[in-house]
C-alpha cells in the first residue's frame, strides 16, 4: 500500500505538447531555425532542456543557455497556459487526497512555472510538497529532483512511496532514490522506453493508476 505518491509534471498530469512545442519554436526562430512539423520536437518533453538543444540541434553550451533564456521568454507570458489537463487527473487527485495519502509534485520544470500551472489548473491544493528544477540550473535531472521532493517533504518511508511519470527519466530517477514507479502509456514515453527502464508497474490509462496505488 502506497501512501505518499509523487507525480510527474508534463505527460503524466498534463498535455503540454502545443505550449511546450512553441516555446522552443520561438527559441530556435533566434538562429532562424523553421520547424515544420512539431511532433518532431516532442522528445524535448521530460529531459532538461539544454541537454536536448545541444543533443538534436548541435548547439554549444553557451547557445543553450541563450535557447533556454529564449524558451523561457515565451513560455512564461503564454507557453505555460497552452496546456491541457488529462481527463480523470483532477477526479484522481481528489480520490488519493481523500483518502489520507500525501500527494507531491516532483517535475524536471522549473518549480516557479510549476506551480504557476498546478493553480492555474486549480489543482495546487491537492499537493503537500512541490519539487522542481531550480532556474539556475543546479537541480535539474530528474533523480536530484526526486531527492529533493522526499528530503522536502519529509518521506522516510520509502517502501509506501511511488513515482509516477511518462518517461524513462521518472523511473531511472526512482531507482536511484530506491522507491517504486508507475509508468504511464498515455503521456510521451512508450511501454519499451518504461520497461527497459524497469518501472515496477506500468498503467495504460489515468484510471488504471488508482488501482495500482
Amino acid at each position: 500500500m502506497y501512501q505518499t505518491i509523487l507525480f510527474d509534471l508534463d505527460g503524466t498530469l498534463t498535455e503540454p505538447a502545443l505550449g511546450i512545442t512553441n516555446s522552443i519554436m520561438y527559441a530556435l526562430k533566434k538562429w532562424d531555425i523553421e520547424v515544420e512539423d512539431r511532433s518532431t520536437l516532442y522528445n524535448f518533453i521530460g529531459p532538461p532542456l539544454v541537454d536536448s538543444f545541444a543533443k538534436y540541434y548541435g548547439f554549444s553550451p553557451e547557445d543553450c543557455e541563450l535557447a533556454l533564456k529564449y524558451y523561457r521568454e515565451y513560455f512564461s507570458v503564454k507557453g505555460m497556459y497552452e496546456n491541457e489537463i488529462y481527463p480523470g487527473i483532477r477526479e484522481l487527485l481528489a480520490t488519493l487526497k481523500n483518502a489520507g495519502k500525501t500527494v507531491v509534485l516532483a517535475t524536471s520544470k522549473p518549480e516557479e512555472f510549476a506551480v504557476g500551472i498546478l493553480k492555474y489548473f486549480e489543482i495546487d491544493g491537492y499537493f503537500d510538497f512541490v519539487a522542481g528544477a531550480s532556474m539556475d540550473g543546479v537541480r535539474s535531472k530528474k533523480s536530484d529532483v526526486i531527492d529533493f521532493a522526499i528530503a522536502g517533504a519529509g518521506i522516510t518511508d520509502l517502501s509506501a512511496t511511488v513515482m509516477i511519470g511518462d518517461r524513462e527519466y521518472d523511473i531511472l530517477g526512482a531507482k536511484h532514490a530506491g522507491i517504486d514507479s508507475i509508468g504511464v502509456l498515455y503521456g510521451y514515453g512508450n511501454y519499451e522506453e518504461l520497461n527497459n527502464a524497469g518501472a515496477t508497474h506500468i498503467a495504460g490509462m489515468v484510471e488504471d493508476i488508482l488501482s495500482l496505488l
